[in-house]
């Protein structure tokens, strides 16, 4: 019988989706479960506040509910980690939220890890998530670039951006890993790495990485 991991996106941005899934080419292996990645049906249209993060609660556990029979792990590719802990009361199967998975797989990279958000009235939940996770020791900052998900398509603007946010973290914060704070920004990756010497954590593949290991392993 095949496997699958099925990436969530909560927004309905098919264009983020799309940007998804490209990033996950080369966790897509012959022999490996299917990565499948969909928007989340009637979706806000960016994850950016917390009543969009309470809208689609509901809506994700009802779906992972409904897919759970073809699905052997769940991502949940918003950096909010939106109905994460509801979700994984819903299946038997595991649910990976992208911002734990991020920090998480961060940790294994540096001592201090920062991350770049989209807005800054963001920064206030991801502050708060990281204390609740108990990484706060470890964190070194969290800086925004100032656009909104629909801005993430303008290439040159944004790679400016999170290049000199990832400057700051680096050289104000002390950070020696970053941590892309939204799914939308995956296809930047490696060019920010590039520019900012210093590792970076895509979190949708750090989530999906980990997806891949339980799912080889039986561990659900």
């Amino acid at each position: 019988m095949s496997q699958r991991i099925l990436v969530i996106n909560p927004n309905s941005l098919q264009a983020v989706t799309d940007h998804i899934s490209l990033a996950m080419e080369k966790l897509r292996l012959a022999d490996g479960p299917a990565i499948d990645c969909i928007c989340l049906p009637g979706g806000p249209p960016g994850i950016e506040s917390q009543a969009h993060i309470e809208s689609v609660v509901q809506p994700l556990r009802d779906l992972i509910i409904e897919r759970t029979p073809d699905t052997d792990a769940f991502i949940i590719a918003c950096y909010s980690d939106p109905g994460l802990a509801a979700a994984r009361e819903a299946t038997k199967q595991p649910v990976f939220g992208i911002a734990e998975s991020g920090m998480l797989v961060a940790l294994t990279r540096g001592e201090r890890f920062g991350v770049i958000s989209i807005l800054a009235t963001s920064i206030g939940r991801h502050v708060r998530y990281v204390r609740a996770l108990g990484l706060f020791e470890r964190f070194a900052g969290d800086r925004a670039i100032g656009l909104g998900v629909a801005e993430l398509s303008d290439e040159d603007k944004v790679l400016a951006r999170m290049i000199e946010t990832g400057k700051t973290l680096r050289d104000t914060d002390g950070a020696d890993v970053l941590v892309m704070g939204c799914g939308g920004m995956a296809r930047y990756r490696d060019r920010l790495q590039d520019a900012v010497g210093i590792p970076v954590v895509e979190p949708t593949q750090a989530a999906v990485t980990l997806a891949l290991g339980a799912v080889r392993l039986g561990q659900y």
